[in-house]
């Protein structure tokens, strides 16, 4: 009888669960994603429009279980209640700490980064610059957005400059919500920190024009990739010692 093959990232099933985001807002939902092999974990919070398990959240969770890194997609409490009106930035905040604390009790053996699509990664951000996420080697922001679409500012980005660990932010270039000069601008001077990765031609949704899906497919991949190859220099492994 032939040995059972190792399921493809895109087979395996993500187990559901909740975990306190804070007193004042409950508990909230979750998705890990574990593949066999995985050399890293990353907390993936998501957009301002859309829960966790939006096509796009669901994407980048497979691209990175394909490239070994595994997820903990959770949800913010507006988002748990039916995603009508945002939380105060004190609940998001604390949502974001409770995540990486409830991703690394499940899984304490491996290397824990926190990131997020949008308005997750900004919060993520944010919540790093404040004080250090307990844990968390480094941020992983997908499609930052750096200002309102058609309203070019770096405001947003200015406590970006305080956060301690590695990040690597990642941006289309298309994308209108942060215009490429300015995320340049806003990168160069903290280049020993932050490192920038451009997907050409993709918009805030990771879309490419006039090549269909396969091409916006082949984006996630190509993030992921980016992640693991940065997470592989910055932090191979072995190097990194785990603390219960």
């Amino acid at each position: 009888m032939s040995a059972q093959a190792t399921p493809k990232p895109d087979a395996i099933a993500p187990v559901a669960g909740s975990f306190l985001a804070s007193e004042e807002a409950g508990e909230v939902s979750s998705l890990l994603l574990l593949p066999a092999g995985a050399a890293w974990m990353m907390t993936l919070a998501h957009g301002a429009g859309a829960g966790m398990r939006h096509e796009n959240m669901e994407r980048i969770a497979r691209a990175l279980a394909a490239a070994g890194i595994a997820t903990f997609r959770y949800q913010f409490p507006y988002m748990e209640r039916g995603g009508k009106g945002r939380n105060p930035q004190r609940v998001s905040l604390a949502t974001i700490r409770s995540a990486a604390a409830e991703a690394h009790s499940l899984v304490p053996h491996l290397p824990l980064f926190a990131g997020g699509h949008s308005f997750g990664g900004r919060m993520t951000s944010i919540a790093a610059g404040c004080a250090p996420l307990p844990g968390v080697h480094g941020l992983v922001l997908f499609a930052f957005p750096l200002h309102p679409a058609g309203k070019p500012s770096v405001h947003r980005a200015d406590h970006l400059q305080r956060i301690t660990v590695p990040v690597l932010l990642m941006s289309g270039t298309r994308d209108r919500l942060a215009d490429r000069q300015l995320l340049h601008q806003v990168c160069r001077p903290l280049r020993s920190n932050v490192t920038l990765y451009e997907m050409e031609g993709a918009d805030h949704g990771y879309r490419v024009p006039r090549r269909g899906n396969s091409r916006t497919v082949s984006v996630f991949a190509e993030m992921a990739s980016a992640v693991s190859s940065w997470a592989a220099s910055r932090f191979p492994p072995h190097t990194i010692r785990q603390t219960s």
